[in-house]
């Protein structure tokens, strides 16, 4: 008689079929905690490796690409499901490199990052980033008589002593207010991202932001509160607060600059999970319309782990208080 064939090997444990888990003592278990921490110590002081984004396959392209109004240059789309994308499986795993083409519009779900400094296609922003001195001063000028028509159409008179000189001070006001648009996300980072053992939360919360309502041109103020689970690349510090100021400095709406910084963590770490919170008042709620000085607006995005994790995200929301 021909040998019984082998039996397959179970992939349940087998001090778990038995019902019995073998007891660890107390003591070897708290040794192994030990050496388990020791050892993640020694390898994070073996000193951070900054990570090369200029070399062969570094994430910065020489030249941005163009955009693509078409679609046709994406080689791979995010899922879709009852006409939404799956958000949740956004950046999961994904080893891609960074991508260059600017979003079709700003009210795209996933707008991509443009290291030429556009995150969306605004007609006339890299015109302005990149414009000689002469070309800075006409505009300043032009900017300034138009501060100037506006005085005028308020039934103002701009050549009394008060308002002389205010149409110059405003459009030199109005050009720092949205400074962003001079800026881009490579100069920001400057080589500050690292490779690094860690993969628990980093947060860095209450950075102020201030911006302009697109709507009114009018301020909204507030904090912005960042968190994201690093994999194995991690960022300095000052940069989120840095890519906050970048994007709050242009005319925006609360919703778009949420996930904006969300959105360029994302693609500049490749994290496990992102987490943004903003809280803002809107002087366009407060001066006009409906006048209501005490209302506050908060606005969230959540990626990857954030989003997936209820755990991770309930952790997040207490470390900075507003659960």
């Amino acid at each position: 008689m021909d040998a019984d064939p082998a039996k397959p090997v179970s992939a349940i444990p087998s001090h778990v079929v038995g019902g019995q888990a073998p007891k660890v003592p107390t003591e070897v278990r708290d040794q192994k905690e030990r050496d388990d921490l020791k050892n993640a110590i020694d390898s994070s002081n073996r000193g951070r490796q900054p990570v090369d984004f200029d070399g062969p396959n570094g994430y910065f392209p020489a030249k941005a690409v163009a955009a693509d109004f078409t679609g046709s240059s994406e080689k791979k789309k995010h899922a879709i499901h009852n006409g939404e994308i799956d958000v949740e499986g956004y950046n999961e795993g994904s080893m891609t490199p960074l991508k260059t083409s600017r979003a079709h519009s700003p009210y795209t779900q996933h707008p991509t990052i443009d290291f030429d400094g556009l995150s969306w296609p605004s007609k006339g922003t890299l015109e302005r980033k990149e414009a000689t001195d002469e070309e800075k001063a006409e505009r300043l000028q032009k900017l300034t008589g138009a501060v100037r028509t506006m005085l005028e159409c308020l039934g103002e008179d701009p050549d009394r002593e008060g308002l002389r000189d205010t149409p110059d001070r405003y459009a030199k006001a109005l050009l720092f207010f949205t400074k962003g648009y001079e800026e881009n996300l490579r100069d920001i980072v400057n080589g500050a991202v690292f490779h690094e053992d860690h993969d628990e939360l980093v947060i860095v919360k209450d950075i102020e932001i201030f911006s302009l309502c697109e709507h009114h041109l009018v301020p909204f103020t507030g904090k912005m509160h960042i968190g994201y689970i690093p994999n194995r690349r991690v960022i300095g510090l000052s940069k989120l607060a840095r890519i906050a100021e970048m994007f709050s400095r242009r005319l925006q709406v609360q919703e778009r600059l949420t996930k904006q910084v969300a959105l360029a963590l994302s693609e500049m770490l490749q994290p496990q999970g992102v987490a943004v919170v903003v809280e803002s008042s809107h002087l366009c709620m407060v001066m006009r319309g409906v006048q209501k000085t005490g209302a506050s607006t908060t606005t969230s995005c959540m990626l990857g782990r954030m989003r997936s994790t209820a755990k991770t995200r309930e952790e997040f929301l207490r470390l900075i208080d507003r659960r």
